[in-house]
């Protein structure tokens, strides 16, 4: 058996007779001559038919487009007329000796040979599988794989250490309402799914691993809109012994270096850092776009830094509640305030955003590793002891066994490769996104469970 050759690498066998498999790109039958556009996951290739090969030209006038095939064939050079510059394997070739039909297709219910953005969502997503075939969103999952791969090379040369976290957990104020699970086992008790990895990483810094990252899950039950999902991943980093300059520094380097390495250009090094206050009072918002319109058309990442964040706000009941997380660090000069519940509104916290091209890149802070900082957080917004016992004692009893101070971030990774492809819409780069109204790609989530499975979980429905 004659071993498969991937396109991309045909160019190294002009003169041999190889094997390829994959799809039927486009076919053009011109009487005795039939020529087929073939790809795999590298790239394509023009295959043709000569007169003489009797076999393979009645062959190829059954094939249609998407078909799956595996060809045997010769690589030739193209003649000097038909090469085409600037084209993959715009030089070569292949002229199809044999012809092996592995699965047919029917006539796909949309064209994927050109962008597919302006086809309607609901019938993109529940053929969210032949979407993936276009061009355009194998670029974009294959840029995200590259973008993730290059993160974890980074991390892994500054000495962090990779560490999955569960993702049945306890439902705990984050900012968001959580996505619960019902237990079997415990009746009338839910697990919560993370709207992220946020106190396990601070409590493997108590642990001392020091250096901590993973590529998370996060699940948040918040309004949708073009750059927000019910789920995203993000890339997860808690760092011990460090102060905010020293976080930012490691995430500034290693997104140069990233996204330098894949072939795009930072506007301005190091980045520019702004105060919350200076941000809304120039851009009207605390995300922004500092590029100039010739700057966006060439794709430049405009990146910057936003700090000097509130750590309160009202909340329409005149109470305070936390604006980013409530286990950040208040700045050092403003610490004193929140232990003696002084001056709420006026406190600033070790917060910082990334920001890029309009876009929250990442967020993270430095926390608070003392237990009486973390309890005068609560208190500030009205919280009874009782009630910082129920909500984060696990996280108070820790901070009791010699934890070093610790800051960290979480980048997320939508948001990052919709800077690097141009995208605006969260959809476009992930592989099985919901719809605008929650609805899962091609399976039908949510919906009802059985009889059976109620009665397992000890859940019964109150119609509304």
């Amino acid at each position: 058996m004659m071993k498969r050759i991937y396109i991309k690498d045909l160019a190294k066998h002009v003169g041999e007779e190889v094997s390829i498999s994959g799809w039927v790109d486009v076919r053009r039958d011109q009487g005795k001559m039939v020529f087929m556009d073939m790809r795999d996951m590298t790239g394509k290739v023009q295959c043709v038919v000569l007169p003489n090969h009797t076999e393979p030209l009645e062959a190829v006038k059954e094939v249609r487009t998407e078909w799956v095939l595996s060809i045997k064939g010769l690589v030739n050079k193209r003649p000097e007329k038909n090469i085409k510059d600037g084209v993959q394997n715009g030089d070569i070739e292949l002229e199809i000796l044999s012809i092996e039909v592995i699965n047919k297709a029917e006539t796909l219910p949309f064209d994927i040979t050109s962008n597919t953005a302006n086809i309607d969502e609901q019938v993109r997503l529940k053929y969210r599988y032949l979407d993936l075939r276009s061009e355009r969103l194998q670029k974009n999952l294959r840029t995200r794989s590259e973008f993730v791969q290059k993160v974890r090379e980074y991390l892994f040369s500054q000495k962090f250490t990779e560490i999955e976290t569960p993702l049945l957990t306890e439902s705990t104020p984050e900012g968001s309402r959580d996505f619960v699970v019902p237990s079997r086992m415990h009746p009338g008790k839910f697990y919560a799914l993370p709207q992220s990895p946020q106190q396990y990483k601070q409590l493997l810094m108590v642990a001392g691993f020091e250096k901590y990252f993973q590529i998370a899950r996060a699940l948040r039950d918040e309004d949708l809109r073009a750059d927000r999902g019910f789920e995203h991943s993000q890339v997860d980093i808690e760092m011990s012994f460090v102060e905010m300059e020293d976080v930012m520094n490691t995430v500034e380097e290693m997104i140069t270096t990233v996204v330098e390495s894949m072939g795009h250009t930072i506007r301005e090094k190091p980045f520019p850092r702004i105060s919350y206050k200076d941000a809304v009072e120039k851009y009207g918002a605390d995300k922004f776009d500092m590029r100039t319109p010739e700057e966006k058309e060439k794709g430049i990442l405009a990146y910057a830094w936003v700090i000097n964040f509130p750590f309160f706000e009202k909340t329409d009941e005149g109470t305070w509640t936390f604006t980013h997380n409530p286990f950040s660090m208040p700045i050092p000069e403003h610490i004193e305030w929140l232990k003696e519940g002084k001056h709420i509104g006026e406190i600033l916290t070790t917060q910082y955003d990334l920001v890029c091209n309009g876009y929250e890149s990442g967020g993270g802070s430095i926390r608070a590793h003392d237990p009486e900082i973390l309890q005068a957080t609560y208190k500030a917004m009205g919280y009874s002891e009782e009630e910082i016992t129920a909500s984060v004692g696990h996280m108070l009893d820790a901070f009791k066994y010699g934890t070093p101070p610790h800051g960290g971030i979480a980048l997320g990774i939508e948001r990052n490769i919709m800077n690097l492809t141009g995208e605006t819409y969260l959809r476009e780069v992930q592989a099985f996104p919901m719809t605008g109204r929650g609805q899962t790609a091609v399976m039908k989530a949510p919906k009802e469970l059985s009889e059976k499975q109620l009665l397992e979980l000890g859940i019964s429905i109150r119609k509304n």
